[in-house]
This record gives C-alpha cells, structure tokens and sequence, in this order.
C-alpha cells in the first residue's frame, strides 16, 4: 500500500502498523439502537521517508470527530489538571507573564488549563472546536472562540486585536489534517518575541514503548522533532528548547519562536535531537519491526483472557478512554469479553464502548460486583487508578495492564 504525504506530498510505502478496520476511538453510542449505524475506518499508519512524518492513511473528516457533543473533557483527570497548573505557574515565571499579557490556547477543551491564568489575572482566549466544551470553559469566566484554528482563523483574531504572548497547544497537533496551515496560524497570531508551546507524545516513546493503543483516526499524525522541526522551518518559526515530560506515556513540550526572535538553542533540544538520531527516527531503521512486537502484545492479552475465562473469573475494564478502544478492537474482543468498563466521566455514562459494545458505567459499579481482575485501559494513569480503586483487593480482586507488556498485580 502506499499514499501521499500529507505535508510535503511525497510518496509513502514505509508502514509502521496496520491495525485494521476500527470504528471512531471517541464514538461511544448513545444506546444498542445505533449499533447498526457504527461505521468504521482504515487504521493504518504508514511513514513519510522524505520528512519522517509518520501519518494515518484515511482522512476521516475533521468535523466528525470533534462535534458539539465530544466526549472528552480533560477537568475529569484531576493529574491532567495539576499538569496544566504546574505549566501556568512555569511559564509565568519565565517569561514575565503579568496583566498586560495575552496567553491563547488552541484546543482549550473545558478550560483546565486557562482557568490557571484567569486566577493569576493574566487575559486568556480559548480556541475550541467542541461546543459542549467551549460552553463549559465559558463557565470558568474563560472567553472562547469555537473554531477548528487555522491561518484563517488566526488572522481574523489579528484583525480582532488579539496578538499572544505565549501560546499553548497540547495534544492538538497529531489532530489536524492540514497541519501545515495550523501552524501558520501561530506564526500570525505570535508577537514577535512571543512563544509557542506544543506538546505531544513522542513517537520514539510510541515505538519504543509499543504504545499503538495512541494510534486512532483522530490522530492523524505521529510527532518526532525531527518532523516538527522540519514543519516549522516552512512557516519561518523554530524551537529553541525542549521538554522530556511523562505525560501520556511521555511527551515533548517543544518551546517555539519566530525565527529570527532572540532566543537561543537550549540544552534539551540538543539532547532530544540526538535521541532520536540514535533511534534512527531520521532513516527507515527506526520504523521497522514495530508490527510484530504490537502482535505479540495482542497474543499476551487474548491468552490472558482465554485462562481468565476457562477458571471462570470475570474481567472489567477501568477508562473509557480512546487508547482502549482502539486496543480492544484491534484485539477482536466480543461483548461479552468485558462485562464492563467504568469511567469517572459522567458524558460517557450509559453509553456503549464503540465496536466491542460493553456498557460505560459509573465507577461506583465495581464495588457492587466485585471483578475479579479490572483491566486499566489508560495505563498512563495505572498508578492514579490503582490507588483510587484499591479496595479491589478486599474480594482478591486484581488490577491488569497489557502496554508495552502483559501485567497482573
């Protein structure tokens, strides 16, 4: 199979993975009287040996994945939450951020993050697809734009008056299809000694760790600096430093300005730099043999569940998250493979997983039945849930993660 580049339009044929036909990570379904109309997309991640952008090969339009009624809201992940507090409090004090600044987030989402700003007195705009999410950002006193951004978008913010000193964008980036005007628009809306911020989880991380379960159609790409860096050099911005960070598995926080701004290159661009050139992010090498390690994760799993059925056991699941469903349905799990998986987030509630069709239920759930092991489908938040629902142990009940290797504990 091949395909063409999204960003510089060259011939594609190196695969990463093929993960099959799966329905939308995020589409849960009101109720089993949608079942029949779940429709479901090419899965399938393939990598650019001109610009090394690794990128999904089906285009599923943007404007059916982020609706007014999208299901993720990041204020229901209290260590999210304190992440993005920890952030204000970082970049206020290094670049000077006071009253007369602006700060812009683009995928704003419910305001986790903004509301920090606001509480320091710093002005804030919020740029959100998702109307359900806008209108809870409005909530928090936090002005929002509800808008997919782009360069068009940007320039009528210009026109508007707006101009950002810092501008934070986290885990948007891989989101966008045509992520070549999305960053245009930073380049428009920055003041010329202002800074971007983007963070993403890395894809030297994603192979490494065999964290395909990140893979879904809402990602359209898959982020190595060596890729980022060659995007922003188009739209006449750079980085001049980088962040390790242990989110999602782990991410980059690269540090953006204008070309010709006065910052200088700092230490942890130099050393993710050469990271990933030790990796071999930036020749074929690297990509190779990724398939057959996620195929021996999905054996691990569907043996683990064969033994747990056979000895009668039952198993749950914890987070209706978008990595779970795409693991699960790259698994091939039947209904009733999972009795259920419990989630905080009271949007999701009632509603079914998509593909797999378990129930979404209220954590409260696990101690009226007891599972037998409860499997923690977001493992990067394993240790937050385990300490949460440890009461599990009081029936011998056990907590199972499957990435990057299977684990019952």
């Amino acid at each position: 199979m091949s395909c063409t580049c999204r960003f510089c339009s060259a011939p594609v044929s190196l695969s990463l993975v093929d993960l099959g036909t799966t329905p939308l990570a995020n589409s849960n379904l009101p109720s089993a009287d949608y079942i029949a109309e779940e429709k479901s997309f090419p899965l399938h991640v393939m990598v650019c040996e001109a610009c090394f952008l690794a990128q999904t090969t089906e285009d599923v339009p943007a404007d059916a994945i982020f609706h007014d009624d999208y299901a993720y809201f990041s204020s229901f992940s209290a260590g999210w939450v304190e992440h993005a507090r920890l952030y204000t409090e970082s970049m206020t004090e290094r670049f000077g951020l006071d009253e007369d600044s602006l700060v812009v987030e683009v995928a704003s989402n419910d305001g986790y993050l903004l509301q920090h700003f606001v509480k320091k007195g710093i002005p804030v705009l919020g740029v959100e697809p998702a109307g359900n999410c806008a209108e809870e950002a409005e909530k928090k006193n936090i002005p929002t734009v509800v808008d997919f951004f782009h360069k068009d978008t940007a320039e009528r913010l210009v026109e508007q008056g707006y101009k950002a000193d810092l501008t934070a964008a986290n885990n948007v980036l891989a989101h966008v299809p045509d992520i070549s005007s999305f960053i245009a628009g930073f380049k428009t809306l920055l003041k010329p000694e202002g800074v971007s911020t983007f963070e993403f989880p890395h894809l030297l991380n994603l192979i490494d760790k065999v964290q395909f379960d990140t893979i879904y159609h809402e990602h359209y790409s898959y982020l190595s600096l060596v890729f980022v860096e060659a995007l922003l050099k188009k739209h006449g911005l750079r980085v001049f430093d980088v962040e390790t960070l242990p989110t999602h598995g782990g991410s980059l926080r690269v540090f953006v300005c204008h070309e010709d701004a006065s910052f200088g290159e700092m230490d942890g661009l130099l050393q993710v730099r050469a990271s990933e050139q030790t990796a071999g992010l930036n020749d074929r090498t690297g990509y190779e043999g990724f398939t057959a390690r996620v195929e021996k994760v999905r054996k691990d799993f569907l043996d683990f569940l064969a033994k747990a059925k056979a000895e009668g056991k039952s198993v749950a699941g914890y987070g209706a998250a978008a990595k779970g469903n795409t693991f699960m349905n790259y698994c091939g799990l039947a209904r009733d493979d999972m009795a259920y998986v419990a989630d905080r987030n009271v949007h999701k509630q009632g509603r079914l997983l998509p593909g797999i069709h378990a129930p979404i239920v209220d954590p409260d759930h696990i101690q009226e039945t007891k599972p037998d092991y409860l499997v923690i489908l977001p493992w990067n938040i394993a240790g937050e849930v385990a300490k949460e629902h440890g009461y599990i142990r009081d029936w011998g009940g056990q907590f199972v993660t499957a990435i990057p290797e299977l684990k019952i504990f």
